[in-house]
């Protein structure tokens, strides 16, 4: 055990091999997290988007700002990729991938329900990021979405079962 003097108080007594918080907390694991919407129409057809970044097309999500919960990063990037401000549902989905280059950290995907959308016309692109939007069956919408297609049928089982699935793509 030491002791450190503070000034007129007693001295505080910390177990040899004590750490300071902020050097604790720095060296922990860190992830980012990205969040994003399953939204379908009344037959079914699954809402993705067109990234002008990517060769893939996604659900409408993104990458959450600091200190941002899921569920608002979902709800913001909705708002921002199709212009539709939508209630976050339930969680369907939690995905955990490893540090992958060029992405040096893991990553924590979280699907939730975005519900179906009665007005699809309403939808209005964020022309800086994302080309083009469309609603396809969900075979062809786990097709389009490439490497992350294997995420769509859990999110679409866990919206009928009530149930949130867990995928570590390690």
């Amino acid at each position: 055990m030491t002791d450190d003097v503070q000034g007129d108080r007693p001295p505080v007594t910390r177990p040899a091999g004590f750490v300071e918080p902020e050097i604790y907390y720095a060296g922990l694991a860190t992830v980012y997290v990205v969040a994003g919407a399953l939204i379908t129409d009344s037959a079914g057809r699954v809402l993705l988007v067109k990234p002008n970044y990517l060769d893939h097309w996604l659900l409408p999500g993104g990458t959450a700002d600091e200190g941002e919960p899921p569920e608002a990063t979902c709800a913001r990037e909705v708002k921002e990729e199709i212009g539709l401000d939508l209630p976050v549902g339930p969680l369907l989905f939690v995905g955990w991938g490893p540090a992958r280059a060029p992405r040096p950290r893991p990553m924590l995907t979280f699907i939730f329900d975005g519900g179906d959308l009665d007005r699809p016309e309403r939808i209005r692109l964020q022309e800086d990021e994302v080309d083009d939007h469309a609603f396809l069956p969900p075979d062809e919408a786990c097709r389009r979405l490439g490497p992350v297609g294997h995420r769509l049928a859990p999110a679409l089982r866990a919206r009928e079962t009530k149930i949130p699935h867990y995928l570590s793509e390690a």
